[in-house]
């Protein structure tokens, strides 16, 4: 790699994202003995379904598989006596049934007569015998579980209102131990044991479960055997989306670089964009991937036809977030992350994080208040700012004073009947393109029109200094990184303000210095006039000659290079 030190924002953002927390980064181109002891009250990671997912807490369990029920057990169980409550909040939609079982009883609690649940379509359940109770429950209704080992009751609350009854349990249960149980089917529910304070206190003399005495408490017998839940092969643990097939590519040459540091256990990657065979992209899932990185249709196709999985998705990254939302790509995020359980098998909640030089859009905002769980923000450049790396200018071009057009060499000659001219969109010039590398003006092109290769090719191309010039459109604006780029010329200003902080960011990166020149009609330019409103400067203008005043302050500057400062 070309640094060993990290930038800013990877110092910033690097022990957030290992925290485990949802992560915004933009930069330049988180008592009583109650409290002491209520973490043991926990659901089980072990005594569980394998589709069944529990938060590292202990107190929010997920199910995503739409056909099957999924149950869990807490890890503790109450026995003797005493009148005990606990709490379960529907977090999101689905099929759910909560309540009380033995150690013995079936994980899909009510189908044997150890387990005594209430589901939420209104029916009390005890040997699969499902019974009118109360009423059904749906999203953020909260239900009280209330066991009485001193009659030897259950009953329940749906949002602080006692239902009455529910089962009077048998003699035999006398001596018996009750764990809190659950069972889901594609829903969510999160518990609350005593630990914080309950929505609905408990009245008639029942306390929390964390309360409970010693001699009344016993530990579940089921532990962990140590193995890891399988996962399939075409199920990656991080998706990363990027808004072209260029920055994926790049993005994807910088995690084999890390990777080739990570010995064991082997990282896995794999490009998921257009214009290569997707046989090719499926056979790669089919032996193993752990990391996806790729462009949103090609992804798109992929998770619609079942080759790829999003069951042990852990990492959901979004580069470049505000391009993928003006693209019209929300729809197309909203339905991976649906798609993508909130918990995986192993405990761990999703992870995401956002990526983009410009986070403070009306958009972004809105998606990550919709989707991200508290996320941190990391925010090193706050509202679009030209970084210090980049002195950027306007040319003024008017050709009713500039008539210096009027005399350039005449060297094309022609018979006037232009039969032969190759003016048709994609055509390439006389010029010789990529191959004339003697020509002081070679070039190639890069824009949607050209193939998957080609563009590929002569982005790789000017990289290694093979052409002169790089001819583009805003499909180069984004991240794109060319190391020790100089020099940037828009023809042209961006229609979108925002665009005109990505374009010229392609200069003065890894603290090099950068030179961005804009040409500009003399007549009053819209475009001009929004983007130093947006940036909140007056861009300065120089002449014909493009002589850049340079500040005193920085010193030596040589475009490309880093900045040799005064006085050192």
């Amino acid at each position: 790699m070309d640094w060993t030190l990290p930038t800013d924002v990877q110092n910033e953002a690097i022990p957030l994202i290992l925290g485990g927390g949802d992560v915004l980064m933009a930069a330049e181109t988180g008592s009583g003995k109650t409290g002491a002891f209520s973490p043991h009250w926990l659901m089980s990671f072990f005594d569980r379904d394998a589709g069944m997912a529990v938060t590292p807490d202990g107190l929010r369990c997920q199910s995503r598989d739409p056909k099957s029920w999924q149950g869990v057990r807490c890890t503790k169980a109450v026995t003797g006596k005493g009148k005990y409550y606990y709490e379960a909040l529907v977090s999101d939609e689905g099929l759910c049934r909560v309540g009380w079982a033995t150690p013995t009883a079936s994980l899909d609690l009510g189908t044997c007569k150890s387990g005594f649940g209430y589901g939420g379509t209104g029916k009390k359940s005890n040997c699969k015998q499902f019974d009118e109770y109360g009423e059904s429950f749906g999203l953020k209704d909260v239900i009280g579980c209330y066991l009485n080992l001193d009659n030897m009751e259950i009953h329940f609350s749906k949002n602080g209102v006692d239902l009455g009854k529910a089962f009077t349990l048998r003699s035999e249960f006398k001596n018996s131990v009750f764990h809190p149980s659950l069972v889901l089917k594609n829903a969510e529910m999160s518990f609350n044991f005593g630990a914080t304070s309950f929505k609905h206190p408990p009245k008639a003399g029942y306390i929390a479960l964390c309360e409970a005495s010693k001699d009344c408490v016993v530990s579940s017998g089921v532990k962990g055997s140590g193995e890891k839940p399988k996962i399939q092969n075409n199920a990656p643990q991080a998706v990363i989306i990027e808004p072209s097939r260029e920055l994926a590519e790049q993005t994807l040459k910088q995690i084999t670089l890390f990777r080739k540091h990570v010995e064991n256990p082997v990282v896995r990657d794999l490009l998921v964009v257009g214009g290569i065979p997707v046989k090719d992209q499926i056979a790669s899932l089919s032996a193993g991937v752990d990391i996806v990185c790729g462009t949103p249709g090609r992804l798109e196709d992929l998770i619609n036809t079942g080759q790829l999985s999003l069951q042990a998705c852990k990492f959901f990254v979004l580069d470049e977030a505000d391009g993928l939302l003006k693209q019209g790509h929300e729809r197309l995020i909203n339905n991976i992350y649906s798609a993508i359980p909130k918990i995986t098998s192993d405990g761990k909640r999703l992870q995401m994080v956002v990526c983009s030089a410009t986070l403070h859009s009306f958009e972004v905002k809105r998606m990550a208040e919709r989707l991200m769980h508290f996320p941190t923000w990391v925010d090193l450049k706050g509202e679009d700012a030209v970084p210090e790396t980049v002195h950027h200018v306007v040319v003024t071009i008017d050709p009713r004073v500039d008539t210096s057009w009027t005399t350039l060499r005449r060297h094309v000659q022609t018979d006037g009947v232009h039969m032969k001219d190759g003016v048709r969109p994609g055509n390439n010039t006389p010029g010789g393109g990529a191959n004339n590398r003697g020509n002081p003006y070679s070039c190639v092109c890069l824009h949607g029109d050209r193939k998957p290769n080609e563009r590929k090719a002569n982005l790789q191309k000017f990289k290694e200094v093979g052409v002169k010039f790089l001819i583009c459109t805003d499909v180069a604006a984004r991240g794109i990184d060319v190391g020790g780029l100089p020099f940037i010329i828009n023809v042209t200003l961006p229609d979108e303000k925002s665009n005109y902080v990505h374009r010229i960011g392609r200069v003065g990166r890894a603290e090099k210095m950068g030179l961005a020149i804009s040409l500009a009609a003399a007549v009053p330019e819209k475009y001009l006039a929004d983007i130093e409103e947006h940036l909140g400067v007056t861009i300065q203008q120089v002449d014909k000659e493009m002589k850049v005043p340079v500040d005193e302050f920085d010193g030596k500057v040589t475009y490309g290079e880093k900045r040799a400062h005064a006085g050192m």
